[in-house]
């Protein structure tokens, strides 16, 4: 069986971060997510509001990086959830289980709101547990449409130029 969702949208509300009884931290979102399509009537495009919860570092990561209005890719399953409300009505909701959460956006410096168009640190939340990096996140280097891609601070990468003998292609 495959359960796997990506979306990509933008935060509603800051994360709020939460401990279970045992300690485990556990984060929880939401995202605004444009549909691809506009409506017939009034041709705009309708807006999903998309529940995300995430646990253990993957939580830490979110609740201390992001905050309302940020963009974010959610890689992850959806889950359905049976539960009752306060007066004893049975409810059923879904929500996104996250794997991985990237930004989809990168914060200039001073700047609250996205520029868009730029994807720069992403966090990988593997399977196992195991996360790479004393920081929280692995630091990716950054793409600009204008610009290209520009290595990581400290990497060995270094730019070749297009006439280079030794490329094999």
């Amino acid at each position: 069986m495959l359960n796997h969702i990506v979306i990509m949208g933008r935060l509603t509300r800051d994360p709020e971060l939460r401990r279970t009884q045992s300690g485990t931290p556990v984060v929880s979102f939401s995202l605004a997510v444009d549909r691809d399509f506009a409506s017939r009537e009034g041709g705009e495009r309708q807006t999903d509001f998309i529940d995300v919860v995430a646990w253990r570092n993957t939580a830490e990561f979110v609740s201390k990086y992001f905050s309302k209005g940020r963009m974010a890719v959610v890689s992850g399953r959806l889950q359905i959830r049976d539960w009752q409300d306060r007066e004893g009505n049975k409810r059923r909701s879904a929500e996104v289980v996250a794997d991985n959460v990237y930004f989809g956006d990168s914060k200039r410096d001073g700047d609250s709101q996205s520029s868009g168009g730029n994807y720069s640190r992403a966090y990988d939340a593997p399977a196992g547990g195991s996360y790479g990096g004393s920081s929280g996140y692995a630091d990716r280097g950054s793409y600009s449409p204008q610009g290209g891609y520009a290595a990581p601070a400290g990497s060995d990468f270094a730019e070749l130029s297009d006439d280079d003998g030794d490329l094999p292609f």
